[in-house]
């Protein structure tokens, strides 16, 4: 047998023979397929008009009891502070405490010149022993009808007034000594041993640290949700934490802002912590079951409303529109969704609600 090579270079009729027949099986096979559109003309416009599904990342999220909080801002100021001044006029004898120093209720600061107070006050008491005997020798008298009502009245008054002189220079003798209204500390000295006092000059400011109060305002919305007594958490500038408790919250809006004013209290009992320090106050609202995602799953729907895309039964998308419960810096928590949901969490923005979907789990699509 002759080799394929030498039987068509001597026979090419054969070459042209097959591309003949090739050329007539490819327009069979096109008048065949033409036969088929003609019959059914709704198969070909069926497999041009339907687009393929699209295929979806989705993970399953279950609920968790979440705390809904508010975080204010504010400072911490002292509980008290009060301007102590001299009570009489006088000379500054002695100074008992100094600048910073803690002090404690009744305690003596500052002791005043004494003058001749405490001889006038002697004197004052000797007159009320007079005015006594008088007094009691004109009810006797009286009791005998030896004496009329208007003495008896005019001895009474006396020993009154006496009474009153006596009451009044031991006051100012007390007034001598500026003492601690309460427990704090001596944030500001203005006197020194030796000035001269009028009466109401400033001796000294003293302020009260146990507890401290943190200063903030609530807006109008999240007022009828907290009450007094209610715990706060406290972060100070420094970092550290502590706890507090709301003792205060205003009854009328500020008209500036619309907020109400509230009072945190701290416990500072060694008065370590300081007034003036910035601190963040975090109060809790109420508790909500909610999932943590990430603020990327988020999507809005055709009326602007924020939520979530969710994959339910037969791979059909769902929009369920949430309400956000607290957001932290690695995600936001949600509630709204139920206790279990599967969440589109990669191609949410390429589907549509009601649309159908291929499913790809988050642990495949790793």
């Amino acid at each position: 047998m002759l080799p394929l090579k030498q039987l068509l270079s001597r026979k090419p009729w054969i070459i042209s023979l097959c591309v003949v027949l090739g050329i007539g099986l490819w327009l069979l096979s096109g008048q065949t397929s033409d036969d088929a559109t003609k019959q059914d003309p709704s198969a070909a416009t069926r497999q041009s008009s339907t687009p393929p599904l699209a295929k979806v990342v989705v993970e399953q999220f279950q609920t968790s009891p979440t705390q809904k909080a508010i975080t204010l801002y504010g400072r911490t100021a002292p509980d008290r502070e009060a301007t102590l001044a001299a009570e009489v006029a006088g000379t500054v004898e002695q100074l008992q405490i100094r600048k910073g120093q803690r002090v404690t209720k009744g305690q003596p600061l500052i002791r005043l010149d004494k003058a001749d107070r405490e001889l006038q006050l002697k004197r004052a008491q000797a007159l009320l022993r007079v005015r006594e005997k008088e007094f009691n020798a004109s009810r006797s008298l009286r009791a005998k009808g030896l004496q009329g009502e208007v003495a008896l009245s005019q001895a009474e008054a006396a020993l009154i007034e006496a009474k009153a002189t006596v009451r009044n220079l031991e006051l100012a003798l007390e007034d001598t000594v500026v003492t601690a209204p309460f427990d704090g500390i001596i944030e500001n000295l203005l006197v020194e041993q030796g000035d001269y006092l009028g009466v109401g000059d400033p001796v000294a400011t003293i302020v009260d640290l146990n507890p401290l109060v943190i200063g903030a305002d609530v807006n109008e919305r999240h007022i009828q949700q907290i009450q007094r007594g209610m715990d706060a958490n406290i972060t100070l500038v420094d970092g550290a934490t502590t706890k507090g408790e709301l003792r205060y919250q205003a009854s009328v809006a500020d008209p500036q802002t619309n907020t109400f004013a509230i009072e945190i209290e701290i416990p500072n009992p060694d008065m370590r912590l300081n007034a003036g320090a910035s601190a963040s106050v975090e109060l809790v609202l109420d508790t909500r079951e909610a999932i943590k995602v990430s603020p990327s799953m988020l999507a809005l729907d055709e009326a602007g409303n924020l939520g979530i895309k969710t994959l339910v039964k037969d791979n059909k998308v769902s929009f369920v529109p949430i309400s956000i419960v607290k957001v932290e810096p690695d995600g936001i928590w949600l509630d709204g969704v139920g206790k279990q949901v599967s969440v589109i969490t990669v191609g949410q923005g390429f589907v549509r609600d009601g649309e159908n979907v291929i499913p790809v789990q988050q642990a495949e699509a790793k």
